[in-house]
């Protein structure tokens, strides 16, 4: 492990521990030295499996509204489900441009929290099925494990069946 910082991994930290995340698992956040992009990638460098990982999806909606969904590296997400459940018209995956305008982050790190202001957020109910899950901490390199539960309360997201 790296012990490298970056301003991303900063902004991370800061936002997990003033939502209230276990110091324990704040601290388990690793910086690996090849880059992470896809849940396989993760789940490879981690040991764990592709389920465990919460991407970080970020979708706009109508009126270029942004939408996080973290959803587990299981499965993808079915984006006119997505738009049907929060009665939107359209719910499309967002250009690198928006992603990072939205989150601060590029795409293949971004995290759960950190970003400029706070992102409407979903969280896959697939991913409780495990006592510990990875995200991306803010680039493609750095990584933390967390659970449902502290993911829906740390990102005040909803709990939704996303796939």
């Amino acid at each position: 492990m790296s012990t490298a910082t970056h301003r991303n991994i900063d902004l991370v930290v800061a936002a997990l521990t003033a939502g209230g995340a276990d110091p324990s698992r704040i601290a388990r956040l690793r910086v690996l030295p090849d880059a992470a992009t896809t849940a396989a990638a993760a789940a490879a460098a981690l040991g764990v499996e592709v389920g465990q990982i919460a991407n970080s999806l970020v979708f706009e909606m109508s009126g270029g509204v942004p939408l996080l969904v973290l959803t587990s590296g299981a499965h993808r997400v079915d984006t006119a489900k997505v738009a049907a459940l929060l009665g939107v018209e359209r719910v499309r995956r967002a250009s690198p441009e928006f992603v990072r305008e939205a989150t601060g982050q590029p795409i293949g790190g971004v995290a759960p929290v950190g970003h400029p202001a706070p992102l409407r957020t979903l969280v896959d109910r697939d991913l409780e099925s495990f006592d510990e899950v990875w995200a991306a901490g803010g680039i493609p390199h750095a990584v933390f494990p967390s659970t449902y539960a502290e993911l829906l309360a740390v990102t005040g997201g909803e709990p939704a069946d996303v796939a």
